[in-house]
């Protein structure tokens, strides 16, 4: 890698031995479908009653996440539980494994996770179909004169389709744009530690400081991802009433 920037490259290749086309990202998809596969494969058989440390992560992790659905939607989410649980540790481990030396942001390539954005939302709006059948397409007729009502109309089915792309969007602009600070804070780094080596030390504590700022980041992009799935789910089990 001559640049941290070349992460955001899709390279494609072609392999005799694999008989079909194979990208650079699907590596690391791979290797987070694993993790994730080997985290629970070896910590839920283990369970103790006085737990390690490991062990207390998780539930830490799974309390956080049955917090968030029971302040968002209530009791009717509990049974979504599983979903937003693995929704969110899909993108934590994306985004923590973007911040490894030599590793690739999932959550920086907008079609992926345009991808998931409109497999989360398209999902939701079955969901509310189902529950509530043709009665769930009241929402996008508000009570408003008769004369604005095709204009209304076609405002709220604008803004509910932009929902999948601006949570997108958001995921990751702001991935992106925290890499991309960090490139151009290390290239500063570099160049002023060969004037003077004190100059060296107070980049490198500037530096650290930002990445422990994007640590935070990689945590706070997963949990407001989570936290919009759980609103718009929300509005599509409690339907056109709420």
């Amino acid at each position: 890698m001559f640049s941290p920037l070349e992460q955001f490259d899709v390279i494609f290749y072609m392999f005799k031995f694999i008989p079909f086309p194979f990208f650079n990202v699907l590596v690391p998809l791979i290797l987070i479908i694993f993790l994730m596969r080997v985290k629970m494969f070896f910590l839920a058989p283990n369970l103790k009653l006085i737990p390690t440390v490991f062990q207390r992560i998780l539930e830490l992790l799974v309390e956080f996440i049955f917090n968030l659905i029971k302040q968002q939607i209530g009791k009717d989410g509990y049974i979504y539980f599983p979903f937003i649980f693995l929704l969110f540790n899909f993108i934590l481990f994306c985004n923590l494994l973007s911040l490894i030396p030599f590793g690739i942001a999932l959550t920086s390539h907008i079609i992926m996770i345009i991808w998931l954005s409109l497999s989360v939302c398209l999902s939701i709006f079955f969901i509310g179909l189902y529950i509530h059948n043709i009665q769930f397409l009241k929402i996008f007729i508000p009570e408003c004169p008769f004369v604005l009502l095709p204009m209304l109309i076609f405002i709220e089915i604008f803004s509910y389709i932009i929902r999948a792309f601006s949570l997108a969007i958001r995921l990751s602009a702001n991935i992106m744009a925290g890499h991309t600070l960090v490139f151009i804070i290390s290239s500063f780094v570099l160049k002023i530690s060969t004037m003077k080596i004190g100059f060296y030390f107070i980049g490198f504590v500037f530096l650290s400081a930002v990445l422990a700022l994007e640590l935070g980041v990689a945590f706070l992009q997963a949990y407001v991802f989570c936290i919009l799935t759980c609103i718009y789910l929300n509005d599509a089990l409690k339907g056109p009433s709420h």
